[in-house]
């Protein structure tokens, strides 16, 4: 078995590289042409700029865009966090009747294709007049993000002890005191990892912004505008920097998750060398 291990090891090297580049390549090429000089959009680039990047900054229609999915995913980044933390909270309760079907429920937006879902929103939203209002959008996407929400903070309940919230019921504590001082203080890096998909969720979707937006676009709807009519560089910019911001997320959540490792580790080393 060891010499079969050892035998594979360099194609498994081998495959790892090829589908990293597969998925990276794409994002080298758009980052490429993001600097390139040319009006059209071009890889590799004759001609070094930051023109789109001026251009980006500059224009009132990409801003106004950009600053509309901050608002609509800061919002939705409250909701979500707000609701799927007290539904963890729910879900994790044992005697809590129908908790698998809830837990199916709120995760089922990961299952539904997107333009299955966006097509009942837009059903819905249009009879409710909806459509095209802030207030849609942040409703389409709180559905969206809430199952991130959900996972990250279940994972982070999951490994925490009963007990200490038992003790401190039987100390005195309320229940909001209780989830503060005790509950909170353990959970919070599922809490930040959740805050972080779910904004990452509404601000990068499409498909949902396609039909509820209406004339009030999302910084991703109005870059698919700019691929599909005119092929705008700016488009290459833009992605570029949103490459920077998914790219810092995520090691943020991989340093969240590593923390929820250690202080779960912290704990149990605490307990088995307890008296």
């Amino acid at each position: 078995m060891a010499l079969i291990l050892r035998q594979a090891h360099p194609l498994l090297w081998l495959a790892s590289a090829v589908v990293l580049a597969f998925l990276i390549l794409p994002s080298v090429i758009v980052i490429g042409m993001s600097f390139s000089g040319s009006r059209f959009l071009e890889f590799p680039p004759r001609a070094l700029s930051l023109r789109w990047y001026a251009a980006y900054w500059s224009d009132r229609a990409w801003l106004n865009a950009t600053l509309r999915s901050l608002q609509i995913g800061g919002l939705v980044t409250v909701i979500a966090v707000t609701l799927g933390t007290l539904a963890s909270l729910a879900v994790s309760r044992r005697t809590l009747r129908g908790r698998g079907a809830l837990r199916a429920l709120i995760v089922s937006p990961l299952v539904v294709p997107s333009i299955v879902f966006a097509l009942g929103l837009y059903s819905v939203f249009a009879t409710w007049r909806l459509t095209g209002t802030m207030t849609g959008l942040v409703a389409a996407h709180t559905v969206l993000a809430l199952p991130f929400v959900l996972l990250n903070v279940g994972a982070a309940l999951y490994k925490l002890d009963p007990s200490l919230e038992r003790a401190a019921r039987i100390s005195g504590a309320g229940p909001v005191r209780a989830f503060l001082f005790v509950v909170l203080p353990v959970i919070w890096p599922g809490i930040a990892s959740g805050s972080i998909f779910a904004f990452l969720t509404s601000f990068d979707e499409i498909v949902i912004a396609m039909f509820v937006a209406g004339s009030s676009p999302t910084l991703p709807k109005v870059m698919f505008e700019g691929i599909q009519f005119e092929l705008n560089p700016i488009v290459a910019a833009v992605s570029t920097q949103l490459i920077l911001v998914s790219t810092v997320a995520l090691l943020t959540v991989e340093w969240l998750r590593r923390r929820i490792a250690q202080r779960i580790e912290t704990d149990y080393t605490t307990q088995e060398t307890a008296p």
